[in-house]
């Protein structure tokens, strides 16, 4: 398995620059998918999964292209939407906690990191859990375990939380550019979760 994997990691006649450019110009195409893929909003869960699916097959040299995201999407969707759900009802919690804050509430600055911390625990756990994701798994189970990887994993899950710091930086300057970078981070959870698996 380890000997089959390394051989498809070397392509011959292609040197180690050019496939990572083209693993690049993938993750910007891929961040491209999966935010067309999450414009119904309660779809990002899916789209993300379809995402670091489609990037996972990328960097093992596996043949994968739009149709096999659009599949796994459809595969990924059909219980991810009450993933999508429940992120947007955190969301609203924590959103409901900032402006408590805001109003003077006793105790209200320690309630409020407490809720922005526990809402970047959760996407990072989402994010995780996505790229974790195959057909037929349950999503329940997945963000479980995504979960206590999160806390376990402190390096993985700050790395994560780069990637999504990058995310908002882009979008404050250009949207284009931070639905480019959602493919990096897609790859980034790959490889955190390819990480802790060798670990």
């Amino acid at each position: 398995m380890t000997e089959a994997r390394a051989k498809a990691r070397t392509r011959p006649g292609e040197s180690r620059f050019a496939q990572g450019f083209a693993l690049f110009a993938e993750c910007l195409l891929t961040g491209v998918w999966i935010a067309v893929a999450a414009l119904p909003l309660v779809t990002y869960p899916a789209a993300f999964a379809a995402g670091a699916r489609h990037l996972g097959r990328r960097m093992a040299h596996e043949r994968g292209g739009w149709r096999e995201f659009v599949a796994d999407f459809r595969a990924a969707v059909r219980r991810g939407w009450l993933v999508g759900v429940a992120g947007w009802a955190a969301l609203a919690v924590v959103w409901v906690d900032v402006r408590a804050v805001r109003d003077g509430l006793p105790g209200g600055p320690l309630v409020g990191a407490v809720g922005v911390l526990a809402l970047i625990g959760a996407v990072v756990a989402g994010l995780r859990a996505a790229a974790d994701w195959r057909p037929g798994a349950s999503w329940r189970s997945l963000l479980a375990g995504a979960g206590r990887r999160t806390v376990l994993d402190p390096a993985g899950s700050f790395l994560l939380v780069g990637g999504l710091a990058v995310v908002v930086c882009s979008a404050w300057f250009s949207a284009p550019l931070a639905v480019a970078v959602l493919g990096a981070v897609a790859a980034a959870a790959v490889a955190v979760e390819e990480r802790h698996r060798g670990r």
